[in-house]
């Protein structure tokens, strides 16, 4: 796996099958977009879009996410633990069991930048070595954004957990072996499709 520091990964969103002449027929012509609300960490907009069928075009108005990029850690210490969090999430309203991640502020150089601050923020940790293990679109239907997942290694705490400040960020920290993820998942104790992604791309050793 190439080291972020020398193989940022690049924020477009951009697919290779855009090229595909084969399947331009499936594509649609954006003809406008207005955002309707501004919800903080995304906004919601409304597109009105014609397909680009030869033989039926059609209009249609769809409701699209604008999200920042995301980041996901694979935090792990030298005996073999994932630095985990447990956080409580309001779309399901009940408490899951998640890897470090957040946004890309604007702050933020790139995405590994995002990533070692995240680490840092919500677990208090460091990394002697981190590699990147590849990206995804959390949700293409809605959102254009995407996930850059890292893999954090000689993972040690060197300070407690520090948060925005509101109030509403409440954050547990376990250590849970790498061998039994595993079993998490196809228990269900680990749901959060990201997460599962993320040891996904662990698994294949994935990277660019």
């Amino acid at each position: 796996m190439n080291n972020f520091l020398t193989a940022s990964p690049s924020s477009s969103s951009s697919s290779s099958s855009g090229d595909d002449e084969k399947f331009s027929w499936l594509h649609w012509d954006t003809v406008s977009r207005e955002t309707i609300a501004n919800c903080k960490i995304f906004s919601v907009n409304e597109v009105i879009a014609t397909s680009k069928c030869t033989q039926k075009k059609k209009f249609g108005k769809f409701f699209t996410l604008d999200c920042d990029p995301w980041v996901n850690v694979i935090a792990l210490t030298d005996e073999g633990d994932v630095v985990m969090v447990k956080q409580y999430r309001h779309g399901i309203e009940d408490l899951t069991l998640e890897i470090p991640g957040g946004n890309v502020d604007a702050s933020d150089k790139d995405p590994a930048a995002a990533a070692v601050r995240e680490l840092r923020e919500e677990t208090g940790c460091v990394a002697e070595r981190w590699s990147y293990l590849g990206k995804n679109h959390p949700n293409p239907a809605l959102q254009g954004n995407l996930c850059y997942t890292f893999l954090a290694e000689g993972v040690r705490q060197v300070e407690a957990p520090k948060f925005d400040g509101s109030g509403t960020e409440k954050i547990e920290i376990s250590y849970v072996k790498l061998t039994d993820i595993g079993s998490l998942i196809r228990q269900g104790v680990i749901t959060h499709a990201l997460v599962i992604t993320a040891f996904h791309f662990l698994l294949l050793g994935r990277s660019e």
